[in-house]
């Protein structure tokens, strides 16, 4: 084990690494991976804790424990690298469930007040439509992006502006109804609107 986390603290960048030893930790199945997620999540390399993150998204659809957790201890870690992780364990959970009975998970993470919470199912999910569920309902999409496009956080917006430049690629009617409706007076709208402008 001390060679596989010690493989990954050595690479910098890119999520390869992790997910390759994350694969090698989840394929023993004489391990208690919940326990190893855990322990991986409180270490003070990022990139084991990024592990710890894939670990608990591979778990998350077979121990509610794992999506607990994702969902209420991830968010406070403050390197930027967890988040992304965070970002891909929730749509790889979405993934095995399916999107559209990932529905209430998704909208209780984009009601969340976290903004890490926000931005991880807002960018996990891009591109949205190219879902299989949200592909054939946008305006779902559409309409659960939206809600963070005046967020306080930049962050969040930025990634609302993407998200929704993205979707408009191939649904430009329905995002323009969307922004029709937008108080262009909020600064924080006028933000997120340039984004999808780009």
């Amino acid at each position: 084990m001390k060679k596989l986390l010690d493989k990954i603290k050595s690479i910098e960048h890119g999520f390869k690494h992790i997910v390759e030893v994350g694969n090698i930790i989840l394929a023993d199945k004489t391990k208690n991976h919940l326990e190893f997620a855990k322990i991986f999540i409180s270490d003070e390399s990022y990139q084991v804790r990024m592990l710890g993150v894939y670990i608990l998204g591979e778990r998350s659809l077979i121990d509610k424990a794992a999506l607990e957790i994702l969902e209420t201890e991830i968010p406070g870690d403050t390197n930027w690298r967890v988040q992304e992780m965070l970002a891909k364990a929730f749509d790889r959970y979405c993934q095995k469930i399916g999107y559209e009975k990932a529905l209430p998970t998704i909208k209780r993470w984009i009601d969340c007040k976290h903004e890490n919470i926000n931005r991880a199912i807002i960018e996990g999910l891009r591109i949205w439509t190219g879902k299989s569920y949200f592909k054939e309902n946008p305006k779902l999409a559409i309409d659960l992006i939206s809600k963070h496009k005046s967020n306080k956080s930049e962050y969040v917006r930025k990634s609302v502006g993407n998200a929704l430049r993205d979707i408009k690629r191939k649904f430009p009617t329905e995002v323009e109804t969307e922004i029709k409706t937008w108080d262009f007076t909020d600064e924080k709208i006028e933000y997120t609107y340039k984004l999808i402008e780009k």
